[in-house]
């Protein structure tokens, strides 16, 4: 039927409710946010009775689910029937199980289903099963809010409970202390935004009040940091670093992230010395999406051997972290993927920075 994005499921189930509706994505908050919405428009349907199904591994039996959907009981005339694939695989019996799901809902105004999903990857969502869903029904696919995206979530978030932060430069540098503090952590993000409608009235809020009141709930991962390092945001990556640490992150793993930045770096401008285009060379070492555009930035203002320096220092990084001593190299592992990362940050800074 249709694919919604998600800012507009709330007007889509306003103008009327389908049958089968399929949401995926890894991020809680939104996903569990959607299912209320169709929850709660459904209540008001008259679906009064509501069944929830989790498939657990490859066995999981498909005979119950499937009996749900004929099967409403003396006091319901209308169902909702929930169905969880965590792992994104409901397997063999699964994937036509949900063909026979979706088909049935055609026209069905006495069961709704709701699909449940983690992130799929491109070659699922071209699978059988979830081409069913699709056609059968409406898919929302729920995007993670990037740290580019936060400020202006939050302060959507905000402007829904009547608040507000200053106009101007003011309010921004309070948005982004308030996304420094809640990064990769949506649902803490949410719950932060619900205490300061507790603490403070309606009305503006001030510097001071979201810096006494937001708790420092980010939560970070290799893959993020990687990002930060490539874009030369000197700041972030220092406070994701520490935040990596306190989580106790092992130090192998931040090396491996930067240092396969590093290898990728080099075997990219390698081709472009031996004459391949810069495009060609990327598509190539399968380099993609943002990571793409990053390394079309930096690749031309990086020289051999900057590169090569690099490829040096993150090979004594890696002794380091796994206990081995390197001259004028610090021996704490933590101490050395700072310096690392650092070296490759002010490689992706803009020249004369």
């Amino acid at each position: 039927m249709a694919q919604i994005p998600l800012n507009q499921l709330d007007a889509q189930l306003q103008r009327g409710l389908r049958p089968l509706y399929t949401l995926h994505g890894d991020e809680v908050l939104l996903q569990q946010e959607a299912l209320d919405a169709i929850r709660a428009a459904a209540r008001a349907q008259g679906y009064t009775e509501r069944s929830s199904h989790t498939v657990a591994g490859a066995h999981f039996d498909w005979s119950g689910v499937l009996a749900a959907g004929g099967s409403l009981s003396l006091f319901a005339d209308k169902q909702i029937i929930e169905i969880r694939i965590p792992s994104g695989k409901p397997g063999k019996d699964g994937a036509g199980a949900l063909q026979q799901i979706a088909k049935a809902a055609d026209g069905n105004d006495s069961t709704l289903t709701i699909v449940l999903l983690p992130r799929l990857d491109k070659a699922t969502k071209t699978g059988a099963w979830f081409a069913a869903l699709e056609s059968h029904g409406a898919t929302v696919q729920i995007d993670p809010i990037e740290r580019a995206q936060l400020p202006a979530w939050i302060a959507q978030r905000l402007a829904a409970q009547g608040q507000r932060v200053a106009a101007g430069e003011e309010g921004q540098r309070t948005l982004q202390f308030f996304a420094d503090r809640v990064e990769g952590n949506l649902l803490a993000a949410h719950q932060e935004i619900q205490k300061l409608a507790l603490l403070h009235p309606a009305g503006e809020l001030t510097w001071e009040q979201v810096e006494s009141a937001v708790l420092n709930v980010a939560r970070y991962d290799v893959f993020k940091l990687s990002d930060a390092v490539l874009s030369g945001q000197v700041a972030r990556v220092q406070r994701m670093l520490d935040g990596l640490q306190a989580e106790g992150e092992a130090e192998v793993l931040v090396h491996w992230a930067l240092a396969e930045d590093i290898r990728a770096l080099k075997r990219v401008k390698d081709a472009m010395n031996a004459g391949k285009p810069l495009p060609m060379a990327l598509r190539e070492n399968r380099i993609w999406g943002n990571k793409e555009r990053q390394f079309e930035r930096l690749l031309p203002q990086a020289s051999d051997a900057a590169l090569a320096r690099l490829l040096q220092s993150a090979h004594t990084v890696d002794g380091i972290v796994k206990g081995l001593k390197a001259p004028d190299w610090p021996t704490d592992g933590w101490q050395a993927l700072q310096r690392l990362a650092l070296q490759l940050c002010r490689l992706a800074l803009p020249a004369g920075r």
